[in-house]
């Protein structure tokens, strides 16, 4: 009877790592039709350059995806609108910001919404929030090879990053995250309820949450009405859009110290409603 042949590998070896992509080599994606005339029905209007560089950044994200995963988006037309026109949605609120004010993606992943805000708003700087090693380092040389110099990458958890209030100095408080920026955005995080300990914490009193939802916003954003207000936030509208709808939260107050807690509890424990006394 043959011997079956014997498998020379061994039990610990790792796979060959894939190799690296030049992303500045990468070809850039042409826009479709359908995506720009419906970001036209949105008010929005593309320098040539904006286009080149968002063709770009897809062109990327889609090719590192090949090996690593970022979304289950491939076909370039889908892309183009499911990934690009659904981050610009946020583009009016934006727009009404001044130059040289912070927004901060939470959870960003892939790069989104934050990277299409990026580009077409190069006078806001923006923080991309990414837990994972893999997709930060993606995240960093992506944004050097489209040329986003108004973009920095901050490999943290949200819990942990968000309770960083910086170092003490003669006249406070000097770096840190916490409660340092005019608006934070996240898409596809997760449900209300643990996004706004993620979220919220990041924001300054006066500023505002700009989420990402889809159909069940309305039922997420009662089921997290005591969470919102807990944290120092008031949903102050929800905003259709042709792919979605926007939740907005202003920060009316400083979120109290003990949140966000520790490392995945907001979401093994969303906080709840407090337990009504007993009659």
């Amino acid at each position: 009877m043959p011997r079956p042949k014997e498998d020379r590998r061994s039990s610990n070896a790792r796979p060959k790592p894939s190799p690296e992509i030049d992303f500045a080599s990468v070809e850039p994606l042409t826009p479709p039709a359908e995506f720009l005339a419906m970001a036209a029905e949105l008010g929005i209007e593309f320098e040539a350059s904006d286009l080149a560089k968002l063709g770009h950044y897809l062109a990327c994200m889609l090719k590192f995806n090949e090996t690593t995963n970022l979304t289950a988006i491939t076909d370039p037309a889908a892309a183009w609108k499911r990934h690009i026109l659904d981050s610009l949605t946020l583009a009016p609120l934006i727009a009404e910001l001044p130059d040289g004010s912070g927004v901060i993606d939470v959870g960003t992943g892939g790069g989104l919404p934050g990277i299409p805000i990026a580009v077409c708003f190069p006078g806001v700087r923006v923080t991309l929030l990414e837990a994972t090693g893999k997709k930060a380092e993606f995240l960093r040389r992506v944004c050097a090879a489209v040329g986003l110099a108004n973009v920095s990458v901050l490999a943290e958890r949200a819990e942990t990053a968000g309770n960083d209030r910086g170092a003490k100095t003669s006249t406070g408080r000097e770096g840190g995250y916490r409660e340092m920026f005019d608006v934070a955005t996240a898409r596809a995080v997760g449900r209300l309820n643990v996004l706004a300990e993620l979220v919220l914490p990041f924001v300054k009193v006066g500023g505002c949450a700009a989420l990402i939802k889809g159909e069940k916003a309305a039922e997420e954003l009662e089921e997290a009405e005591h969470v919102i207000s807990e944290l120092g936030g008031s949903h102050s509208g929800t905003i259709d859009t042709p792919t979605g709808r926007i939740v907005v939260l202003d920060k009316v107050k400083q979120t109290p110290r003990m949140y966000p807690r520790a490392d995945g509890e907001p979401k093994r424990a969303p906080v709840g409603r407090p337990k009504q006394p007993r009659r």
